[in-house]
């Protein structure tokens, strides 16, 4: 047996746009038809039917190829959102930021659903943080207030509440928790967020697990963590169906082992002593430059420490002496002064070699951005290759390269 799956047009997220999609969503839990939300004026060319159980297809961001439509069975969904609340503490309302085309926008009406509360949802156009905190502030007393967020939302968030304490501290009294999933956080973001009392739970996992199922490194109640060769896998109630008419994907995807069924993810990680998961980056995100391996993620780290980034994603550009030469491009910070490359690779060649040292420093206005808010990785490395093509300066015999603006 199977169901109907209906094309659902998502435009900008307001209100009209969030109680349209949540009706659709109760009707999709509640014994169907199946609905796929896609962008107004993209037309999805997917199948129109699903099979039994499945509520929700979420197509994929893209950030490994061709979209993929992801098929995501009511009873994971569920789980899923009755895990998250036992995970905060029982069941609140849930502040809208995320477009809902994504996962984690949708899990937020999921979970408004399940608990029976109508989302706060702010005002349309680009993400402000100023009023992302003015619709805390003023959200409506009664239950916990939880709100999801991307790494970039939450820059702006931090850069509003240092700029106005009041508007601060009325946000704060409200907020129960920030769900902070999407892409890896620079830890002094999370220091300032710490120091503003912004409650910020870290989380992980993607479409095909129903959004995040790890917070701050503990999977949530009936989820599993394991690492099979450094690669991370999860298990669990909220695990996709599999992926629409694609069955190919499936079988490289999931698999069956010891009475479960595990997801194999492309992310690599670790896990200490107490069963805490730290994810290291992804595996196709690896540079190899003049021989060595060099984890993208972990140079974002240290880069972020100095005074003076605001954002910053590392790359590699192609280089005929390299293969790849790390390059860092940096978003300035509102501290008033610019980072240099040589400040750059110092620190870095002092905490994780020399091999890892950015040899380019690229300065942009902001991050060119996909999906729900994360970095764009692939539009990160085109832009650098630009610069340091267009400049024509490139280090040479172990030397620095050079500063893009």
């Amino acid at each position: 047996m199977d169901l109907p799956l209906v094309p659902l047009p998502v435009g900008p997220t307001d209100r009209a746009t969030a109680d349209r999609v949540a009706e659709a969503l109760h009707v999709a839990l509640t014994g169907g038809p199946a609905v796929l939300p896609h962008p107004v004026g993209e037309a999805p060319d997917d199948a129109s039917r699903v099979p039994d159980g499945v509520a929700l297809v979420v197509r994929t961001s893209g950030s490994t190829g061709r979209p993929r439509g992801v098929l995501l069975d009511g009873a994971a969904l569920r789980a899923s959102a009755d895990a998250t609340h036992a995970r905060l503490g029982g069941p609140g309302r849930w502040v809208l930021s995320l477009p809902l085309v994504h996962v984690a926008g949708l899990q937020v009406l999921v979970r408004s659903l399940v608990a029976g509360l109508d989302p706060v949802v702010g005002p349309p156009g680009p993400f402000d943080g100023g009023s992302w905190l003015r619709s805390v502030a003023d959200a409506p007393s009664g239950a916990p207030l939880h709100g999801s967020l991307v790494p970039t939302q939450l820059h702006r968030v931090v850069a509003a509440a240092e700029d106005d304490a009041g508007l601060a501290a009325a946000a704060r009294v409200r907020l129960s928790a920030v769900l902070l999933g999407g892409a890896a956080t620079p830890g002094p973001l999370r220091a300032r967020a710490t120091a503003l009392g912004l409650p910020v739970v870290r989380t992980y996992g993607m479409t095909e697990t129903s959004g995040g199922c790890v917070y701050d490194g503990v999977p949530l109640d009936g989820v599993s963590v394991r690492l099979v060769d450094g690669a991370v896998e999860l298990a669990g109630p909220v695990l996709a169906r599999g992926y629409l008419g694609r069955p190919d994907l499936d079988a490289a995807a999931f698999e069956h082992d010891g009475g479960r069924r595990w997801f194999r993810t492309q992310d690599v990680g670790s896990v200490d002593a107490g069963g805490r998961l730290a994810v290291l980056g992804r595996r196709d995100d690896v540079l190899v430059t003049g021989g060595a391996k060099v984890a993208p993620t972990a140079v974002e780290g240290e880069v972020a420490t100095l005074d003076g980034v605001g954002e910053v994603c590392v790359v590699g550009v192609p280089d005929p002496e390299w293969g790849q030469a790390v390059t860092a491009v940096v978003v300035v910070g509102t501290s008033g002064r610019t980072p240099s490359l040589e400040e750059v690779r110092a620190h870095v060649a002092r905490t994780l070699g020399a091999a890892a040292a950015p040899r380019h420093l690229v300065l942009v206005d902001a991050l060119p951005l996909r999906g729900p808010g994360k970095v764009d990785r692939a539009e990160v490395a085109r832009l650098a290759a630009a610069e340091v093509a267009r400049d024509g300066r490139t280090g040479a015999d172990g030397r620095p390269g050079a500063e893009h603006r």
